[in-house]
């Protein structure tokens, strides 16, 4: 049987500062990765509406920003309600040597997916070396 009265009501407090409310947004919870000439960034944003995510960047900083809400049924009552729900966000601050003008964004399965191209002039080239005018080879970095 379930008890309706809650004797720790301290602990969910301190849950509620750790998870976060509707006034103060909750942590994401991410992974990242560099792949070849791509950074991937995987957000878990379980049971979020879609049109609830909003994405930006401004000077190199991006913030990320979601909202779930509890469903509620008329005349049903709520027993036990632990899934954290209301705001969450995130920053992350990238580097310059990312391009952020190419950023693609994907959402499935609760998993917000951000793809961020490494910038061309960040790209590893070869520079060739000429010689001055005592010598006529080159040499390649």
């Amino acid at each position: 049987m379930l008890m309706r009265t809650d004797p720790f009501r301290e602990i969910d407090r301190m849950f509620e500062q750790f998870a976060g409310t509707t006034s103060r947004p909750a942590v994401m919870h991410i992974d990242a990765e560099r792949d070849g000439d791509w950074f991937n960034v995987y957000f878990d944003l379980p049971g979020v509406d879609p049109d609830s995510i909003d994405l930006t960047v401004e000077r190199n900083v991006l913030q990320v920003r979601a909202q779930r809400h509890r469903q509620t049924k008329e005349g049903v009552e709520s027993v036990i309600a632990e899934r954290p729900m209301g705001v969450f966000s995130r920053q992350l601050f990238l580097g310059d040597t990312l391009d952020t003008e190419a950023l693609q964004a994907t959402y499935d399965n609760g998993v917000l997916t951000l793809r961020i191209p490494v910038s061309e002039q960040a790209k590893p080239r070869k520079i060739s070396v000429g010689a001055g005018s005592s010598g006529s080879r080159q040499i390649k970095s």
